[in-house]
């Protein structure tokens, strides 16, 4: 009933964040003018409304993404990023704008779900058919060192300064300019994933006991396994192709949610869902208000909002260690 509750009202504050999104601007549409079918409509339906859209699903996505990794790797520090997949996806996407394929506005999103794809399949490959979590975090690591690195020499070999520009401002993750054919391209992908992730709840309680007694509960550990790379690989995946690299919310979210919803993994999927949707949704708003020369980067305002956060956290952890 508590965790009812919980998602009803993080359901509401989502609902009330987008209305706020869509009112979001430098320029101010008044609610009435949204259906008219002038200018101000088409900023609303085709401009704030797609963007609005892909923050929600961007941040949910992240959000249970999050929540997953920390129930399977049994630490609270973990986040998406740490697969790799994120790097690869964001190799991916350079490769575009590096060679020149990222003319049309679809052939990026689709590098960057390719460049997903491959670093799902070698994570795979690296972490083996044991189902070992430290294979499978070592594998990790050494997929986003790989990709960190081959992401770094194309920036420094760049043909051209405002080729190597694009390429760090895309990095920097950002919603600007956003339109259906992002959402269409992305949101299926991310459904997808999550779920996959949605598939993994069961499991991750029997492995709060330890991997030896999830294996005598009958849980399937290469197929937990797997349902994990597919879930994180589709939607962060996607989430790098539509935006770019945002990170910390799937850190924060889960931390933010667990004393509420409980320390079970399977009740902090769902809460973890919305408000990384929220949180993702409120950050985007903000941006926009923000008054600047230039808008804000989404990236650059969740690192400054999560690094706090993530030193906050790791002085509690010293805290209850002592």
């Amino acid at each position: 009933m508590i965790q009812l509750r919980l998602n009803l009202l993080l359901l509401g504050a989502l609902l009330a964040a987008m209305l706020v999104s869509l009112l979001s601007g430098k320029v101010w549409v008044p609610p009435g003018d949204w259906l008219r079918g002038d200018l101000a409509s088409l900023i609303i339906l085709e401009l704030r409304l797609p963007r609005t859209i892909l923050a929600a699903a961007i941040g949910a996505a992240l959000g249970m993404s999050g929540a997953v990794m920390q129930g399977y790797l049994r630490n609270p520090l973990a986040d998406p990023g740490l697969f790799g997949v994120s790097g690869s996806a964001a190799l991916g996407a350079v490769s575009s704008l590096y060679f020149g394929y990222a003319i049309s506005a679809l052939l990026l999103p689709l590098f960057a779900l390719a460049g997903a794809a491959i670093g799902i399949s070698l994570l795979a490959m690296l972490a083996g058919r044991s189902g070992s979590l430290i294979l499978f975090t070592l594998a990790g690591m050494i997929l986003a060192s790989i990709s960190g690195s081959l992401t770094s020499l194309l920036i420094s070999l760049a043909p051209t300064p405002f080729a190597a520009s694009e390429i760090v401002t895309w990095l920097l993750g950002a919603l600007t300019d956003r339109s259906w054919d992002d959402v269409r391209l992305a949101l299926p992908v991310m459904a997808a994933g999550m779920i996959a992730l949605a598939f993994t709840a069961r499991s991750l309680d029997a492995l709060t006991l330890g991997e030896a007694a999830a294996r005598s509960l009958g849980v399937d550990v290469r197929r937990l396994q797997w349902l994990v790379v597919l879930g994180v690989g589709l939607t962060v995946g996607a989430s790098v192709a539509a935006a770019g690299i945002i990170g910390f919310v799937g850190l924060i979210v889960p931390h933010l949610v667990r004393p509420l919803a409980g320390h079970r993994p399977s009740a902090v999927l769902l809460p973890s869902a919305l408000a990384g949707a929220l949180l993702l949704t409120l950050a985007d708003s903000l941006v926009r208000i923000v008054p600047s020369a230039s808008e804000l980067r989404l990236g650059i305002a969740m690192s400054l909002l999560g690094a706090p956060f993530f030193l906050a956290l790791l002085f509690r952890m010293r805290r209850e260690l002592a």
